[in-house]
């Protein structure tokens, strides 16, 4: 089955780090752009962040832009999201979603991952 699972999510301070991983099983990730989703109670999905199929090109929300990086691991089949200076506005579930192959970051996304906690708070 094609399948993405996320990792590395839990509680943090205020102000410190934390590192995300997406990992692809059944398929390549080479082919796909893949995107970071959260979504806290109460409030809508917000997309975090995507990196292209295409060059890799990467694009973030604003709540994330200067704060969040997404790269991407081909070798390894994985794609991360390295958070840094942590809010307690960050916390929410966060998914790693991709749409079909070749599909840039304004495609469809309909394989979702079941989403890992990220919560922060002192």
């Amino acid at each position: 089955q094609l399948q993405l699972a996320e990792s590395g999510g839990g509680l943090v301070q205020p102000g410190g780090s934390l590192t995300l991983s997406c990992l692809a099983s059944g398929f390549l990730l080479d082919y796909y752009s893949i995107a970071w989703f959260r979504q806290a109670p109460g409030k809508e999905r917000e997309r975090v962040s995507c990196i292209s199929a295409e060059k890799d090109k990467t694009e973030y929300a604003e709540s994330a832009e200067g704060r969040f990086t997404i790269s991407r691991d081909t070798t390894n089949n994985m794609v991360f999201l390295q958070m840094n200076s942590l809010t307690v506005e960050d916390t929410a579930v966060y998914y790693c979603a991709a749409p079909g192959p070749y599909s840039e970051c304004d495609g469809e996304f309909y394989l979702w991952g079941q989403g890992t906690q990220v919560t922060v708070s002192s």
